[in-house]
C-alpha cells in the first residue's frame, strides 16, 4: 500500500478506535460511586457520546454584565476555591461521612432543573443577613448560638456552587456566611459550577 493510501486508511479508522475508548474521568478513574450515611448511592461518571454538545442555556458565552460578570477566582479571602476533581474527592469523604455537604447556592427553580449528585439545595438569598431564619439555617448546618454568641467548632464543612464562572451566587453566600462567622477553613467554592461541570459532561442529577 502507498503511504498515502496508509494514511488514508488510518485516518478513516482513528475515529472508530477513539469511540470505543470510555470517556473517563481521569486517567485512572472510569466513574466514582459514592455510598451516602443513609446508604444511597451516587456515581459520577461522564457522558460517553462523544459527539454530545451543550444546547441549553449553559451553551450561551454571552450575557448582560451586570449581573452576569466574571466572578473572581477567590470568593473570599482564606476560602479554597476547587475544580471539579476536587468535588468528587469532597463526596467520596466529607459529605460520605456526614461531616460535609455540597451545596447548592442557586434558587429552587434552578436547582430543580438539574444538579450536582449529593447536592443540597441552600439558596444564597436565604443566607442574606436580613433573613429572620438564616440563625435555624446556621443551626441546621451545625452551628450553635450560646449567649448570643456563635460556635461553629462543630459546623459542617461546605463546599458551595452555583451555575460557573459568571454567577455571583455562591460567592455572595459564602461571604455571608463568613460575615456570619463561619470559618473560611470549613468553606471552599467551586466556581466552575453546572457550566464547567456539564461542559465536562459529568453526571447530573434531577431532585426529587
Amino acid at each position: 500500500m502507498r503511504l498515502s493510501g496508509l494514511i488514508f486508511a488510518i485516518l478513516m479508522v482513528a475515529p472508530t478506535l477513539a469511540s470505543a475508548q470510555d470517556v473517563r474521568i481521569t486517567a485512572d478513574m472510569a466513574s466514582s460511586k459514592i455510598v451516602l450515611g443513609n446508604g444511597e448511592e451516587l456515581v459520577i461518571e461522564r457522558i460517553q457520546d462523544s459527539a454530545h454538545r451543550l444546547d441549553n442555556e449553559f451553551s450561551k458565552t454571552s450575557r448582560a454584565c451586570p449581573p452576569f460578570c466574571i466572578v473572581p477566582i477567590s470568593a473570599s479571602p482564606g476560602v479554597e476555591t476547587v475544580g471539579e476533581l476536587e468535588v468528587v474527592s469532597f463526596l467520596q469523604s466529607s459529605v460520605a461521612e456526614g461531616s460535609g455537604l455540597l451545596v447548592d447556592s442557586r434558587m429552587p427553580e434552578w436547582f430543580g432543573k438539574g444538579s450536582i449528585p449529593g447536592a443540597v439545595n441552600v439558596p444564597f438569598a436565604t443566607l442574606e443577613p436580613d433573613n429572620p431564619y438564616r440563625d435555624e439555617i446556621l443551626r441546621a448546618l451545625g452551628a450553635s448560638n450560646v449567649a448570643g454568641t456563635w460556635d461553629f467548632s462543630q459546623a459542617k464543612d461546605l463546599m458551595l456552587f452555583c451555575n460557573g464562572p459568571w454567577c455571583d451566587q455562591s460567592p455572595r453566600a459564602i461571604r455571608n456566611l463568613r460575615q456570619a462567622g463561619y470559618p473560611a477553613e470549613k468553606l471552599k467554592f467551586y466556581r466552575g459550577g453546572m457550566q464547567v461541570w456539564l461542559l465536562l459532561g459529568l453526571t447530573v442529577s434531577q431532585p426529587s
